[in-house]
């Protein structure tokens, strides 16, 4: 596997919810790989929680630091990335995700729900009408999310590990 990726990062984007930090610290572990979390970067880096961040400089100062921290990620090899759920918005990251293999992890709305039904540090979720608000998340950016090198479709009985192996077996089938 290695021989094929040459060192390039993989960067797993989708949904809030959906399993990219788990997936990516086993996908990394088996690609011998390190693991960043962009979500953890960007409150090391402000020294606030991204509530705190949405809270008090609004979602715009949010996505320019989630912008920055990407951006130094991106000069770093043999790195496994969870990127946050909205990175896809800003076209500038783009240039930054395409520097290296991108993964869509993709589960419905009703099991998003279901994962983040307790938690409370979800910004964009704070509303009377979660699932509608993710709902409508999703189809802003499902066409975004579909610009990804590989789809992984994510249903309620798929372990991490699961997952894992999907993506590891997909992986050749873009890297030539």
């Amino acid at each position: 596997m290695n021989d094929l990726l040459k060192g390039i990062n993989v960067y797993l984007i989708g949904m809030m919810g959906v399993g990219k930090t788990t997936v990516g610290q086993r996908l990394a572990k088996e690609l011998g790989y390190r693991f960043v979390d962009t979500d953890v970067l960007i409150e090391q880096v402000a020294g606030e929680t991204i509530n705190q961040i949405f809270a008090d400089r609004g979602e715009d100062e949010f996505r320019q630091l989630e912008a920055q921290v990407l951006s130094e990620v991106s000069a770093y090899t043999n790195l496994t990335v969870a990127t946050g759920g909205g990175i896809v918005l800003k076209q500038m990251n783009w240039s930054y995700l395409h520097q290296g293999l991108i993964v869509w992890l993709d589960a419905p709305v009703n099991l998003l729900i279901q994962r983040l039904q307790d938690d409370t540090t979800r910004p964009l979720l704070q509303t009377t009408d979660p699932t509608a608000a993710l709902q409508k998340l999703l189809d802003k950016r499902r066409h975004l999310y579909a610009e990804s090198d590989l789809h992984i479709p994510i249903s309620v009985s798929d372990t991490p590990e699961f997952i894992t192996s999907q993506i590891m077996a997909a992986i050749p089938s873009v890297l030539k």
